[in-house]
């Protein structure tokens, strides 16, 4: 199994790899799933989005990513190889698509969407059976819409965060 790009990957594969790695984060020796998670947080929390501005984003980044990982699974070699962070950057943004975006609710949002990611409860878990960039990117929407989902609640029955 390559750990790397060839030297022969085209330029469409380096761009994928450069997508996919969220800018190479994914490369982290240490947690790369949180890494690509952190990119989102940094990027949702620097970008000043509109409400469809942010739709727009969570939507391309989405669309590019299913690309993005299925091209990186071949240059990788290997089922979802963990250099693949593009769908923690997508399942992230979704956690806090319809929520405002300060940094409690990104905070709040970012455990949860991790903890759902790490555990992929149904129907996340069985998701990974789907192949290529769709297969890559389902589970951590999952985990995004769960995180959405908790945190919606946390707000309309208590007021928090």
């Amino acid at each position: 199994m390559a750990s790397g790009p060839s030297q022969a990957a085209s330029a469409a594969d380096r761009l994928a790899l450069i997508v996919a790695t969220a800018g190479g984060a994914g490369y982290s020796p240490v947690a790369p799933g949180t890494a690509g998670s952190l990119v989102a947080v940094a990027i949702l929390w620097l970008v000043p989005f509109s409400r469809s501005g942010l739709i727009v984003y969570f939507i391309l980044v989405t669309l590019v990513g299913v690309w993005a990982a299925h091209r990186a699974e071949i240059v990788l070699g290997g089922k979802d190889p963990g250099a693949i962070v593009i769908d923690e950057v997508a399942g992230m943004t979704l956690s806090v698509l319809a929520l405002p975006l300060t940094p409690v609710v990104l905070a709040v949002a970012f455990v949860l969407f991790r903890v759902f990611d790490v555990v992929k409860p149904p129907p996340a878990r069985g998701s990974q059976s789907l192949r290529g960039g769709v297969g890559v990117m389902v589970d951590d929407l999952v985990a995004g819409l769960y995180a959405l989902a908790v945190v919606g609640v946390l707000r309309g029955v208590i007021g928090w965060p």
